[in-house]
């Protein structure tokens, strides 16, 4: 010991202590956790003790359960394609709230159909027994009428409380198309307005080829100034978009230009006219060449002439003895 009475450290292999005012390392880590935890603790008091004082109303608990359950519900609706099925029930349950405060419609005047019933009108503008007045989307209503070829104008209207006017414009049926083996009735504008044959557009004039269903309003319009070969017409054939061929219920086929028609159905009545040529026994009439015809006899007729040829041929005597 020292002469103070304090046991004497030997100098020699001892670990050096350390300087006056420095702290070890571990103590100055504990000291900057101890600093970032009192931050940590100071703000969560300043922003979470105040809401000890917030009263939840009653049934909160109960309404944060069902919108639970209603996000759940329309989430699995979504992820298994159910949406529109449920887009519908709503409706129906909206359609149905609104009819019950007296906006039923209760009468449709409908005005302008001849070629479509009324059922498959009100069917095509989405009006059934449950739809409520209130609720009808007219612009929607008149977009779904216009979907349809039949209609080419339509208005709706909305007379409250209870009253639904609809008003359509129908396309006439003008021809019979054939494309690729397929028939199928078109209007004027070329607009096919039923994709099969129906017996009752049997008598409707029938066009033949690419590009014929809009050109055919024009042609037939010459071709009505020729009632003696309107008349016999079976089809009419548009041959490369470019010019008409007529098909006559005899099997003739007349050719026709380009251009000049009127002038060539001119002339095949002229001839027919003075020559009695459409009741003769030809296959073909040719008129696209503007300063002559060429006619093409049937296979029966070119028959009858080689036998006719024959007959007129001079007999070879036989040889000398």
């Amino acid at each position: 010991m020292d002469g103070r009475g304090r046991i004497a450290e030997p100098v020699t292999g001892a670990e050096p202590r350390a300087w006056a005012g420095a702290a070890p390392a571990s103590r100055r880590a504990r000291t900057r956790w101890n600093l970032a935890r009192t931050r940590v603790e100071r703000t969560v008091r300043r922003y979470l003790l105040p809401l000890r004082n917030v009263q939840v109303p009653r049934g909160s608990g109960m309404m944060a359960v069902m919108a639970f359950v209603l996000a759940s519900a329309a989430f699995g609706a979504v992820r298994g394609g159910h949406l529109p099925a449920v887009a519908d029930e709503l409706r129906d349950w909206r359609d149905a709230a609104a009819n019950l405060a007296g906006f039923r419609i209760s009468t449709i005047a409908l005005a302008g159909n001849r070629q479509m019933t009324r059922e498959e009108i009100l069917t095509t503008a989405g009006v059934t027994g449950r739809t409520s007045l209130l609720f009808l989307n007219v612009a929607d209503a008149r977009a779904r009428l216009l979907d349809n070829p039949w209609i080419s104008a339509a208005t709706v209207l909305k007379l409250y409380p209870g009253r639904l006017h609809v008003a359509v414009t129908e396309r006439e049926a003008f021809a019979l198309w054939q494309r690729d083996g397929k028939l199928t009735v078109i209007s004027g504008d070329g607009t096919v307005l039923e994709p099969h044959f129906s017996r009752r557009f049997a008598q409707l004039p029938l066009v033949v080829g690419a590009g014929a269903e809009v050109k055919a309003k024009a042609f037939l319009a010459v071709l009505d100034a020729y009632p003696q070969v309107r008349g016999q017409m079976r089809a009419a054939i548009l041959v490369a978009e470019r010019r008409w061929n007529l098909k006559l219920e005899s099997g003739i086929d007349i050719r026709l230009p380009e251009t000049g028609v009127a002038q060539a159905l001119d002339t095949l009545v002229k001839l027919d006219r003075d020559k009695k040529l459409l009741s003769r026994d030809v296959s073909v009439i040719d008129l696209r060449l503007p300063d002559r015809v060429t006619v093409r006899l049937s296979d029966e007729a070119w028959a009858a002439r080689d036998e006719t040829i024959k007959d007129l041929k001079p007999k070879k005597k036989g040889g000398s003895a």
